[in-house]
């Protein structure tokens, strides 16, 4: 069984949401039940490994006793907490280069962001209230989450987790998590799959032509695949009574590349903007690293995608990515602002269609870095 893979898992699904509209549907405490799921799905998902499963448990141990440190701290320590955070998510990225795979399991990277959240927030003191275990397993294992997101922020998670919704909101949030379940499966199991067997009896013959058709139906596969599980995931939450946060709005009608971040992977976008590009700009800007205001906002757009590609993996192909996406977010901060001529006629309509014409072979020309296919394609071009 894995996570929304197979006829064993989306069998325990149905029963699980039959359960849980039930338990919705007359207005009762969904949380214990919630847990209960999450923790029988480690038991059986994570349980297959018993290296997997002790590398998990090593982690939330860890995690949460730096959690615990840190309410109790002073803000020089938690600073330095802050930091410990971070220490598992760069082993697993620096092993994963290796034969040994330190710190390998299901869902490490949006873990380790939820957990870094929770350590932020308490340092900026927005988090003022104990958080027990229950609640931090609770946060950290919502099984429709866990693997791949979307990545949630823990208090408006744990009101969600501890509310009841009245009968007449439940049923329409039901319904919508229906559709979204269901239009999951479709972009995941269908979709997906369909591009997939394209994208796979291409031959690499070092061409330009195979370069285009390669990136192109990898953007495609990529979104259905990975906006597929989102939809489910996010579905699924919903019939359960929890409103997790939509992953993707439509990347693929961006006018520019802006736009493209506030519509594909929403979650991982905002948590970046909030917790790493603010504070870096801000510090920038204390620091007096450079003259100019806009001259920061370039500097720390290129950090900011930077951490994108790293939290990716450790790879040319994840670094390259996202410092070409650091370099088209600063290159569009500098043009927003010192462009008369996008100033002039960024509202006209011939403009628009223009730049989304430009945003989206932008955007598929990173996806390819992404693929790694570049590097093949270069091998054998020098074969030739």
């Amino acid at each position: 069984m894995n996570y929304f893979e197979g006829n064993e898992f989306f069998l325990f699904l149905l029963a699980v949401l039959i359960i849980g509209f039930i338990i919705n549907y007359f207005e009762k405490n969904k949380e214990y039940f919630i847990i209960f799921v999450s923790l029988f799905l480690v038991g059986n998902i994570y349980g297959k490994s018993i290296t997997m499963l002790l590398y998990l448990m090593l982690f939330l141990i860890f995690q949460y006793s730096l959690i615990v440190f840190s309410q109790k701290t002073t803000k020089a320590c938690q600073t330095i907490l802050v930091g410990l955070s971070v220490v598992p998510l760069i082993l697993n990225k620096l092993f994963a280069l290796t034969q040994f795979h330190f710190m390998a399991f299901i869902g490490i990277s949006y873990m380790s962001f939820k957990t870094i959240q929770i350590m932020l927030e308490i340092s900026d003191g927005l988090i003022k209230e104990k958080i027990n275990l229950k609640d931090y397993l609770q946060f950290l294992l919502f099984f429709p989450s866990v693997s791949s997101g979307p990545i949630d922020r823990s208090s408006r998670f744990l009101e969600d987790i501890k509310s009841s919704m009245t009968r007449k909101d439940y049923l329409e949030l039901a319904g919508t998590g229906v559709f979204r379940l269901v239009l999951g499966m479709f972009y995941k199991i269908v979709l997906s799959t369909y591009v997939y067997q394209f994208l796979f009896s291409l031959t690499n013959t070092g061409t330009i032509v195979y370069s285009i058709k390669y990136m192109y139906l990898y953007t495609l596969y990529l979104f259905f695949d990975f906006a597929g599980y989102s939809l489910m995931a996010v579905g699924t939450s919903n019939i359960l009574g929890v409103q997790t946060p939509m992953n993707f709005n439509a990347p693929f009608l961006s006018v520019d590349i802006k736009d493209f971040w506030t519509r594909w992977h929403i979650t991982l976008s905002t948590w970046l903007r909030d917790f790493v590009f603010s504070r870096v700009l801000m510090r920038a800007i204390k620091k007096q690293l450079f003259k100019k205001r806009l001259h920061n906002a370039v500097y720390a757009y290129i950090v900011n995608m930077l951490v994108m590609g790293f939290w990716h993996g450790i790879s040319v192909s994840y670094i390259l990515y996202g410092f070409y996406h650091g370099v088209l977010m600063a290159a569009f901060e500098i043009y927003q602002k010192k462009s008369s001529f996008y100033k002039k006629n960024k509202n006209k309509n011939w403009y628009k269609l223009l730049s989304w014409f430009v945003t989206m072979n932008l955007v598929v020309i990173g996806f390819f870095i992404f693929s790694g296919e570049p590097y093949k394609l270069l091998k054998v071009i020098l074969r030739k």
